[in-house]
């Protein structure tokens, strides 16, 4: 087979690329191409392959998948003939298209915040005698709310094993989630763990139709495998059936890094077993200076790198007394930088060169402060999804919810309540309802967002958000500085997802279909202007010149929670994904003193992972 001359591959990449009919595992480290290896495979199967056919590359992250597209679009047509996502994103389009078989109509509503599905639950015990006294029996209200955590957890982990759990001996745990689904159907409302187990039921009740996937998609591509779980795996050995075999599984063991989600590198294991895969290791490192690498090497003494790039790079620890201290350092290093360069990074620094990761959002708070206060600019990545600073915004974005699913109660509930009204019954069309609600509210913002609401729906052939954002910031122009900023910053965002949805072209454009790409993250940016703030488990997959990981102290990074064996582990893996996300400079930093929750001052041990 062969690759565009531009793409330069190794013997190792070239062996992927050009391998076509059955299964393939790929071990590949860091920095090894792994992306551009799966791209140009993808590519070769559509333009050296003969037949009428489609490919499925699955990615873990949509950064992944933008690239992957981006990367593809000298292909034209032939694009059009390779499904390149998540594999959420995926079960989200098979549902919308095919899930009348298991109940689904139209494009699935998501409930993707916690918040949502334990307001869900926490109506389906009221409503339910049985789990109401047993809630009840509870005396203790902080240990009654603990309860309710412990079953959404259970409920969670029950959907993630379609297979080991597929029978339930205990009753009590049945009866929480025959309450919760019927529950979230009411809201006709589903979460991100429906979405794999329904389309895994799909598939395993409907052989005709799994089938014709099979016929449709002749070759599977799954990136970041060493973080499938359980119902992911399911859904892809139900799509391949008995005999399907051309797949191919991209992965890394050494980052494998959510085990809280039950996922687990041992399905990687499982499919070169269960498949009888070839195995293939890409060992080189393309990104990561000799520094870094050796920095990774003294997280995973088996970490084995063949070939790397020939520069020297930095790994250089730097302590501050407090956390505010902390932060005026990197804030340093970054201006510095900015204003010096360094000899190991090609070109200008930038802020956008420059990332500060951290195990958890709190290692970043003082940061942000401190580069807001300097003017640096930034962008955060705190969690899975942009959270609205305006009040105009986040009303905006509950309305669309409505106008996307009328039958939503929930929303609506949450909408009054932001409004001081009350929430209508029976709701058939959203836009009366929202009105109503804002005519008899006393907030200022509530007929504001009726006019964006208007203004998305005033083409009868086609919705478009972007007259709705000029509504939201002409009204922010009227308004102080501080409330005005906000909203300029969230329409901003939003502006960009929206964006984001209409260039990667999924069928059947809706209210529906955005808010629940929105809701997955497929509408996002992974990067945007400015120096990146973003937990380690959001950086996943991205890499910069230059990285700062903050808070590398005992008991922030590895978390207070984790213990001596598996957690401990995956806290090392994760310290290894961090470090890997650097190309060139990397600075560990961490306060001597933090102040606890209490108000007292502790010492700091540095973290075990320095």
């Amino acid at each position: 087979m062969s690759v565009p001359a531009k793409v330069r591959l190794s013997t190792q990449q070239m062996e992927v690329v050009s391998h076509v009919d059955g299964p393939l595992l790929v071990v590949a480290g860091p920095g090894s191409g792994k992306t551009r290896v799966l791209t140009e495979r993808v590519r070769s199967l559509l333009t050296e392959v003969p037949g009428h056919f489609r490919v499925l590359a699955l990615t873990f992250t949509n950064k992944a998948a933008d690239e992957m597209r981006e990367r593809l679009t000298d292909l034209g047509e032939v694009r059009q003939r390779a499904f390149v996502g998540t594999l959420h994103s995926f079960c989200l389009v098979m549902l919308s298209e095919r899930g009348k078989f298991v109940g689904v109509e139209g494009t699935p509503n998501i409930f993707e915040q916690f918040k949502d599905r334990k307001d869900v639950l926490i109506k389906a015990i009221a409503d339910d005698p049985l789990l109401d006294q047993e809630i009840n029996n509870v005396e203790d209200a902080k240990e009654r709310g603990k309860r309710v955590d412990d079953w959404l957890q259970m409920i969670s982990r029950i959907k993630a094993h379609p297979i080991t759990c597929a029978v339930l001996d205990d009753e009590m745990e049945q009866r929480v989630v025959d309450a919760y689904d019927a529950g979230m159907r009411a809201c006709n409302a589903y979460d991100f763990d429906d979405l794999l187990l329904l389309t895994y039921q799909l598939l395993t009740n409907n052989p005709k139709l799994a089938d014709f996937y099979r016929r449709l998609y002749r070759f599977i591509c799954i990136d970041e495998a060493q973080d499938l779980n359980e119902a992911q795996y399911a859904v892809v050995c139900a799509l391949c059936g008995e005999s399907f075999k051309n797949v191919m599984l991209v992965g890394d063991p050494k980052q494998s890094i959510y085990g809280f989600n039950t996922s687990s590198p041992k399905y990687m294991k499982r499919f070169g077993e269960d498949f009888g895969a070839k195995r293939i290791e890409l060992t080189e490192n393309f990104r990561s200076s000799r520094a870094v690498v050796e920095k990774a090497k003294s997280l995973d003494p088996n970490y084995s790198v063949a070939g790397q790039v020939p520069i020297a790079g930095v790994c250089e620890s730097m302590v501050g007394s407090t956390p505010e201290d902390e932060a005026r350092i990197i804030a340093d290093k970054i201006e510095e930088l900015f204003a010096l360069g360094h000899p190991d990074v090609e070109g200008q620094i930038t802020a956008s060169s420059c990332a500060v990761l951290g195990r958890t959002r709190f290692a970043l708070i003082e940061v942000e402060k401190t580069l807001k206060a300097r003017s640096i600019p930034f962008y955060k990545r705190l969690t899975a999804n942009h959270e609205n600073e305006s009040d105009l915004v986040e009303d905006f974005q509950l309305a669309l919810r409505l106008l996307a699913n009328p039958r939503d109660r929930l929303h609506f509930a949450a909408l009054a309540k932001r409004w001081g009204v009350s929430a209508p019954r029976d709701v058939i069309e959203a836009i009366p309802a929202i009105e109503a609600m804002a005519s008899s509210s006393s907030e200022a913002r509530a007929p504001r967002v009726t006019e964006a609401i208007r203004a998305v729906i005033c083409d009868a052939l086609k919705f478009d958000l972007m007259p709705a954002f000029e509504k939201l910031r002409n009204y922010a122009d009227m308004l102080e500085e501080a409330p005005r900023q906000a909203i300029y910053e969230d329409a901003a965002v939003f502006s960009l997802e929206w964006d984001q949805y209409l260039r990667a072209g999924r069928p059947g454009r809706s209210i529906a279909s955005f808010m629940s790409n929105k809701a997955l993250g497929s509408t996002q940016k992974a990067t945007r202007e400015g120096v990146g703030l973003l937990t380690v488990h959001s950086a996943k997959g991205l890499e910069f010149d230059v990285v700062f990981l903050a808070g590398m102290a005992e008991g922030t990074f590895p978390d207070f929670r984790a213990r001596p064996g598996p957690t401990m582990e995956e806290e090392k893996r994760s310290a290894f994904v961090a470090v890997t996300r650097s190309r060139r400079l990397l600075y560990l930093t961490f306060p001597r003193l933090r102040q606890m929750p209490w108000g007292d001052w502790r010492q700091q041990a540095p973290s075990r992972f320095l």
